[in-house]
């Protein structure tokens, strides 16, 4: 972790490959910000609806030729094939869904595939075992937050700082902005970009985008270019 020689670092985690992640990496170019995208594969091309919390939100997937294009600058990383839940496979079938979605992912970007996140945030220690002895991936990410920038004690198992909503978001921002540290920290932030249209809280992400941009003392970075 050099963080460009500096000693602080941001960096972005969104699941499920939707076409909200357009919007997002938009805003992210605007305000020079970087984030790794995890991708299930064996999705590309869904279309999906629901109402969340009497919305209705939409989490259409990308188009498997669209992946390159659309995450350039940024950092593709595994969802798993099909998004199960790990803790219930078999070590053969925890294998094929990641190193297949890994296959599948570098032959679209051109790139090794080397980060994960799990699945709804089901893991356990034989996965973790199985992942860090069988297949590529380098680090992997869980859902929970520790509302901290402490570096990880286990990059099998990333907790991040926040999610990109709730209360306290801007607070623990402006903490980390202030901090003058010496030894690394990170502040991490992880989604869905669908929690958007759902939450109808764009605007808000943008004003927190442009409050962390622009900060000469931070790394802006995606999850490999942190973590590794």
């Amino acid at each position: 972790m050099k963080f460009g020689g500096k000693m602080k670092a941001i960096t972005f985690s969104y699941d499920d490959g939707v076409t909200q992640d357009l919007r997002v990496i938009e805003m992210f170019n605007r305000y020079g910000l970087k984030g790794t995208f995890n991708l299930n594969s064996g999705g590309f091309g869904g279309r999906f609806s629901n109402y969340i919390e009497g919305n209705l939100v939409y989490r259409d997937k990308v188009f498997a030729h669209d992946v390159r294009a659309i995450y350039e600058g940024h950092e593709v990383a595994s969802h798993t094939l099909n998004h199960p839940d790990l803790t219930k496979l078999s070590e053969e079938d925890i294998v094929y869904q990641i190193e297949e979605d890994r296959k599948r992912l570098s032959d679209l970007v051109e790139y090794d595939i080397v980060g994960l996140a799990y699945p709804c945030g089901y893991v356990d220690g034989r996965v973790v075992d199985i992942i860090r002895s069988k297949t590529g991936i380098k680090y992997a990410r869980t859902v929970n937050v520790t509302h901290g920038f402490d570096l990880p004690s286990d990059l099998y198992r990333l907790d991040f700082s926040t999610r990109n909503f709730g209360e306290g978001l801007f607070e623990l921002a402006e903490e980390f902005i202030n901090l003058k540290p010496d030894e690394p920290k990170i502040l991490s932030i992880w989604g869905h970009a669908y929690e958007f249209d759902w939450h109808k809280d764009w605007h808000i992400f943008e004003k927190f985008c442009s409050l962390i941009s622009g900060h000469s003392d931070i790394f802006y970075g995606t999850n490999r270019e942190v973590f590794l």
